[in-house]
């Protein structure tokens, strides 16, 4: 990850959009230069863009094979299924009313695309038709049953399913749907998403008994906002939009003529076969990036059989690494893949597909999609696995050791999940850790990390401050295999040494390596503990560095001690104890700093383009990068000249007083999407660092 302006990224995520084809992007530059005319002007002009149009549409007639069927230009595959829904349901109610009977089910495959069921509900509401929704069951392939598909359809009205699926790229058995709907719901309407069909298996739509079919543009190397909507000759057909009386009157509005000239080159080029690769070669090259993906990640489990996937999509999950993991360290080698539907990328949630599909919970919420287009080529294809094996190494690379700043072999680890932090303190040449207020959902994962590196857990130990932090421990110990009885309510270790405090206090200890945790009760009977973590001097704790505290405030330590959370604490997980005894918020005013501003939080926001001005004006400015050791391995940070140093979020902690040492000296903290950086410069100004900046957009803008 460099600051070269050479973009080397390889692109693999053409499910969600794909590169236009160049050919499409000179068809989109004639169409508004040269024939920029109004189609439905009679002039010169304006015949010279309907002929475009009548060119394309004829062309998009014999690539679907569209026979006597409507074929309409739209903006997209949304606004086809919202046409062909509203067409389905204004005629259902018309013949309702007309007391004919047509079924009381609108069904939708339960791994349809979202804008299918939500299509169906809105304009039930807005026609009031009243139908039921039901989601039509899955098999474990991703399937559709089409055993209850027969129970339901006699009832069905309309039926809508997809010809591919976009997460998994498991093509329906479109074939089987037909026959039971022939026999058992004739009379139903039938809707089939063709969004990842387009260039990737064989159509002829007037061969089949389907009744409407979207297809988006920008999913085959056309532009974003161009698509088209096949009706089977015969179907009711209801416009969404009128107006001008375009398209025919089926759909009004000036046409997009640049669009529609780059898919009518993307068309060209699906008829005369020379751009596009084959199904057999694509094959090829998705058991090539299978192949590098199993090199890269033992253990590795595919969410779909390739049997029943298109040939450029590949769903896949990694036992003990979350998907945004897994995204973040691709990135880094500039790797662009997903964690599912682009349209819902942002809501962290684990793939409702993959759930419908029944897997389990650890491979729906940590699936990630690979998927490439018949543009590729198998240069790009052997680059992208050598890529995918870089990952794989820099993973296996990356020791919970520390960081470039300290060159200790012990640390603080910090592992959140759900708005809990747990802390793992670790020593790796004396092979000991142990692990305080660990998260419920981290146990699996925190026991294969210790496993994996050789550690053996001390003890598993908690505060108090989580409701489920007895299940957390318990299940953290099951994960590890100790062979043990409980050996207390937060797991404090019998055999326990003591360490004497400067104020004369003696505490219960344990060694990890060359540091001691002393264990600090907080409240006569109460199970509420803290643990003081420092290097001992003989048998005194002099000066305690860190102090995990669950959610409460201790007293007695000195003020520059850490304080380590396990829930955050004025929006941060860690901050010094000064900080902490003070009024809790630390809100300074906006205000202007050398040209920059600071936002109403304090800490400070750079954007991408004054990161090299910034950087020139303060010469003694620390570029950080809090990416994760297997992020920094796959791509090494560089920005306008300089190498960032990687101190990984999860470390941060333990480096705060190192910061804190050099309270004027600029920090500029850096991440892949700017989300991570923030969270470190929020920690550093809290705990009183008046120069901690975050670049916004992280290293994918900058």
């Amino acid at each position: 990850m460099t600051d070269d302006s050479r973009d080397d990224t390889i692109y693999l995520d053409a499910n969600a959009t794909s590169p236009v084809l160049p050919a499409a992007i000179a068809a989109a530059v004639d169409a508004m230069k040269g024939r920029f005319g109004n189609p439905s002007s009679s002039h010169a002009c304006g015949l010279r863009a309907r002929r475009i149009l009548d060119d394309t549409r004829a062309r998009a007639r014999r690539v679907i094979k569209a026979g006597p069927g409507r074929v309409l230009f739209t903006s997209g595959a949304t606004e086809g299924i919202q046409t062909a829904v509203l067409s389905a349901l204004l005629a259902i109610r018309e013949r309702r009313a007309a007391g004919d009977a047509c079924g009381d089910l609108l069904l939708y495959g339960a791994t349809e695309h979202k804008a299918v069921p939500e299509a169906l509900a809105h304009w039930n509401r807005i026609l009031g038709t009243g139908l039921t929704l039901k989601a039509l069951p899955v098999d474990a392939d991703g399937r559709h049953r089409l055993d209850l598909l027969r129970e339901l359809a006699p009832r069905a009205a309309m039926v809508c399913t997809m010809a591919a699926n976009n997460e998994t790229g498991i093509v329906s058995n479109l074939d089987g749907i037909a026959r039971v709907l022939r026999e058992h719901g004739p009379r139903a309407y039938w809707m089939v998403d063709c969004v990842q069909a387009l260039g990737k298996l064989a159509l002829d739509l007037a061969g089949t008994r389907i009744d409407y079919a979207p297809f988006s543009g920008h999913k085959l190397h056309a532009p974003k906002g161009i698509g088209l909507l096949y009706v089977r000759d015969g179907a009711p057909y209801t416009p969404l939009m009128i107006g001008g009386g375009q398209e025919g009157g089926q759909r009004s509005g000036t046409e997009n003529m640049a669009g529609i000239a780059a898919l009518g080159a993307v068309l060209q080029a699906l008829e005369e076969g020379t751009a596009f690769r084959s199904h057999a070669e694509m094959e090829d090259m998705r058991a090539r990036l299978e192949a590098a993906l199993r090199d890269a990640f033992p253990g590795i489990v595919f969410n779909a059989p390739p049997a029943h996937a298109l040939p450029t999509t590949l769903n896949f999950s990694v036992p003990g690494m979350p998907s945004g993991e897994l995204l973040d360290l691709f990135d880094a080698a500039g790797v662009r893949v997903s964690a599912g539907s682009a349209c819902s990328a942002a809501k962290a949630a684990p793939s409702y597909v993959l759930a419908a599909m029944g897997l389990p919970l650890w491979r729906s919420s940590g699936a990630v999609r690979l998927s490439f287009g018949p543009l590729a080529t198998m240069d790009f294809i052997i680059e992208a696995c050598a890529r995918i094996r870089r990952c794989g190494q820099a993973l296996r690379a990356a020791q919970p050791a520390a960081s470039s700043l300290s060159g200790q072999a012990h640390g603080v680890l910090q592992l959140s999940s759900e708005g809990r932090h747990g802390w793992l303190v670790f020593d790796v040449d004396a092979r000991a850790c142990v692990a305080i207020d660990p998260p419920l959902a981290l146990a699996p994962r925190i026991a294969a990390m210790a496993g994996s590196r050789g550690l053996r857990m001390t003890a598993v130990l908690g505060t108090g401050c989580d409701p489920d932090g007895m299940d957390a421990r318990m299940a953290l110990r099951a994960a590890l295999a100790q062979a043990q009885d409980d050996p207390g309510a937060l797991g404090w270790p019998d055999e326990a040494g003591e360490i004497m405090l400067d104020d004369g206090h003696g505490l219960a200890c344990i060694a990890i390596g060359g540091q001691v945790l002393a264990r600090l009760p907080l409240a006569s009977g109460e199970a509420r503990v803290s643990y003081l973590l420092g290097t001992p001097d003989g048998k005194r704790l002099p000066a305690p560095c860190m102090v995990f505290a669950g959610d409460a405030v201790v007293d007695g330590v000195a003020p520059d001690t850490v304080a380590c959370f396990g829930v955050d604490v004025d929006g941060v997980p860690f901050r010094t104890l000064a900080d902490a005894a003070g009024d809790g918020t630390m809100v300074r005013a906006q205000e202007s700093v050398a040209g920059f501003l600071r936002t109403h939080e304090g800490a400070m926001v750079l954007a991408p383009e004054a990161v090299a001005d910034f950087l020139r004006t303060h010469q003694d400015a620390l570029l950080v990068d809090v990416r994760e050791p297997a992020e920094a391995a796959a791509g090494a940070c560089r920005l306008h000249g300089r190498t960032a140093h990687n101190v990984p979020l999860s470390r941060l902690a333990e480096h705060l007083a190192h910061f804190l040492a050099e309270p004027r000296r600029p920090l500029v903290f850096v991440c892949r999407s700017g989300n991570r950086s923030a969270r470190a410069a929020l920690c550093l100004h809290r705990a009183g660092h008046d120069q901690a900046w975050t670049v916004v957009g992280g290293l994918a803008l900058a």
